[in-house]
């Protein structure tokens, strides 16, 4: 890393900059990009950063998730910053920052780095100069049938152009690949934990569909496409793209590049907003909230006997943190729809259950030791879902203190599930439900509650979240995580997820859990419980029995009918 560093630092000269910028996404903005810049020049592994490196000093900027993570990786020779002070950044002044205009968008330039510094657009990105990786980028993608997705192509292109008359515009430019697989129903494997391809999208008002891509990544099939679509080569998208003029083009402010910001208006009128498409795909159809039910059944069954496999077997045998999630692993391998995780599995014992997104590695590996808490976060992507669910086990743990603060911790975690949505329509007014119980013992969390979870695609998906600052209104059909926790550092980590989907019932608004996988019976302090909490618990364990444990052996399924009884 720090060899990269003063690789980097001889090239300011040449560029004539002061100090040069690295986000964690990659051109197409993906959270799990197979290229990992940011990684190369800090060793920063975690899902959201940015570094700024100057002639004589390094910063990183990342969220309260990565706190710890972040020190213990880039500390030598980063100073650790939260990402709320890279807004008009006044750490430094008057410098100018060379910026690889593909991975960077207008609005984080002026938000970042305009107040108080310059910046020069350099196109050959610097990181790539030191260490190009490698990746597969010709993979073909596959199709999803209409009745896996529950609505044709045709459909939501119907739906995005009547978007682009109202807000007369002429075009729209869709940029997110998650977008682009979600419109035509096409999946892919150009992202490490997502099943999207790289592939951008252009559209006409009147529904003419212009796809840029690797060719190499078109199936060979006679059943190409069931709608009208033009395939260009990836390589051939500017000259394209420079054709069009005296037109209005609509541009995702989230994941188009001020590169291609520059192509469309050289001749055009720019509409810069939200991609329609992201809150069209945040509300799951009839089809796929089914199908999304049937891969948490399946996973749901998966966690629970690796639940009781771990309680049976920590006393008894080496269990470490990547044998323990390897495990994992293996029970989800057991059904045909699993493809592969939806995200780097979070397997923690003791202290490291504290690091809020930790990944166990060699260096790191913990055995996981009677009087513990483990902490697993983990999630699949199946042919016809996506999962996300975090437990805190206890092995054996005697700790007062923890069993209290996992109860408050659970206490916000139903106070969510049971949330009056038509009341608490907003995610940062669900958030404070969720807290209320830690606030009132003076603790809180350093990441949000919950986030938007995608159909057979990203696991983070927005525009909704369960936060202190998100607005978006909670829309009957949304999939959302339920996820409040706790931290003490060199300690332990507490962490309850469920996933949630919103179900109108007699005309109101409600979450349903989608998670099917028994809560720690041995970290509750029943004392702190009132009666509805203790009956949400009991229904919930008996929902859970009433659907898996026809696919449980006799001593998984006698487990958790002993389990039951507690609630």
């Amino acid at each position: 890393m720090k060899k990269n560093i003063q690789i980097l630092r001889k090239k300011f000269e040449k560029y004539k900059i002061d100090g040069y910028v690295v986000p964690k996404n990659d051109e197409y903005f993906t959270e799990y990009s197979k290229i990992n810049r940011l990684q190369i020049i800090s060793n920063f592994s975690g899902s959201a950063g940015l570094a700024i490196i100057l002639k004589k000093k390094n910063y990183l900027f990342t969220d309260g998730r990565y706190t710890i993570q972040s020190q213990m990786e880039s500390g030598k020779n980063f100073e650790i910053v939260n990402f709320e002070k890279l807004i008009n950044c006044s750490l430094f002044k008057n410098v100018k920052l060379g910026i690889d205009p593909k991975i960077l968008t207008y609005q984080q330039i002026k938000k970042y780095f305009l107040r108080y510094n310059k910046i020069k657009f350099i196109e050959e990105n610097l990181i790539d100069q030191i260490k190009r990786e490698k990746i597969n980028d010709t993979l073909p993608f596959f199709w999803l049938d209409k009745k896996i997705v529950g609505e044709s192509s045709n459909s939501k292109l119907n739906k995005l152009t009547s978007y682009l008359r109202k807000n007369k515009s002429d075009f729209i430019f869709i940029s997110a690949p998650e977008n682009v697989a979600w419109i035509l129903n096409i999946r892919g494997h150009d992202s490490k934990f997502s099943p999207t391809t790289n592939a951008r999208l252009l559209i006409d008002k009147k529904g003419r569909l212009d796809l840029f891509t690797n060719l190499k990544k078109i199936p060979e099939t006679d059943n190409i496409f069931d709608y009208k679509i033009f395939v260009h080569e990836e390589k051939e998208i500017e000259k394209f793209l420079s054709k069009i003029s005296n037109r209005t083009v609509w541009l995702d402010n989230q994941s188009c590049s001020i590169y291609y910001k520059k192509v469309f208006e050289k001749k055009n009128k720019i509409l810069l907003k939200m991609d329609p498409v992201y809150l069209m795909k945040a509300v799951k159809n009839k089809t796929e909230i089914k199908n999304i039910k049937k891969s948490h059944l399946i996973d749901g069954i998966a966690l629970t006997k690796f639940i009781l496999w771990l309680k049976e077997n920590f006393k008894k045998k080496k269990i470490t943190e990547i044998s323990a999630q390897n495990k994992l692993e293996s029970f989800r391998k057991k059904h045909i729809s699993y493809k592969y995780p939806s995200f780097n599995t979070i397997s923690g014992s003791g202290p490291n259950s504290a690091i809020i997104h930790y990944v166990a590695s060699l260096k790191t590996n913990r055995t996981l030791k009677r009087g513990d808490l483990y902490l697993v976060d983990s999630g699949g992507q199946y042919s016809f879902g996506t999962t996300d669910v975090t437990r805190t086990i206890s092995l054996d743990n005697k700790s007062k203190f923890a069993k209290n603060v996992f109860t408050r911790v659970l206490k916000g975690h139903i106070a969510v599930a049971t949330t009056n949505i038509d009341k608490d329509n907003i995610g940062k007014k669900i958030d404070k439900r969720a807290r209320k119980f830690l606030n009132k013992s003076n603790l809180d969390y350093a990441h949000g509650t919950g986030h938007g979870v995608g159909f057979f695609l990203n696991v983070h998906e927005g525009p909704q979240s369960i936060s202190k600052v998100n607005n978006i209104k909670i829309r009957e059909g949304m999939v959302l995580s339920n996820e409040p926790g706790f931290y003490k550092k060199n300690h332990f980590g507490i962490r309850i997820e469920n996933l949630v989907y919103v179900k109108k019932i007699n005309k109101k608004l409600v979450f349903e859990n989608l998670t099917m996988v028994p809560i720690e019976k041995d970290l509750i302090n029943f004392e702190l419980l009132n009666i509805q909490e203790k009956n949400y618990l009991f229904k919930y364990h008996l929902d859970i029995y009433s659907k898996i444990s026809k696919y449980l052996n006799i001593n998984e399924k006698k487990w958790l009918a002993d389990f039951i009884q507690h609630f």
